[in-house]
């Protein structure tokens, strides 16, 4: 059997995460959102978004890329909400028999909490 491989990031809350205040942490979720709406648009990322129900609440969002696994990195090394330490990123190849797995397109990420909302 042939398997394709996918990258995958996990977003995690790091140990200790710096203390923003209410108006700083909207500002960097607006920021956050938009440069993955940019990674989207540049067709890097196919699908994004935050895990809700999860057991481990370390984990707050999962990311499916079109790059290896070493360009996920360095692409998710400027996330603001990373640079910031308010996330930080696990990498990895996810092997599923091909062509078990497409992406048909025509959707978008919000570029903010309030296009999120909306």
């Amino acid at each position: 059997m042939k398997f394709d491989q996918h990258t995958m990031v996990l977003l995690v809350r790091p140990p200790e995460p710096p203390e923003l205040t209410e108006e700083e942490a909207d500002a960097l979720q607006d920021a956050h959102l938009a440069y993955m709406a940019g990674l989207h648009a540049a067709g890097k990322v196919l699908a994004a978004g935050p895990l809700v129900g999860q057991d481990d609440e370390r984990l707050r969002g999962v990311v499916y890329l079109t790059v290896p696994p070493d360009e996920a990195r360095a692409l998710y090394e400027q996330d603001p909400s990373v640079r910031a330490g308010r996330l930080a990123v696990e990498v990895m190849s996810w092997l599923v028999p091909e062509g078990l797995v497409a992406f048909e397109g025509g959707g978008r990420l919000p570029t903010s909490m309030s296009d999120a909302q909306a």
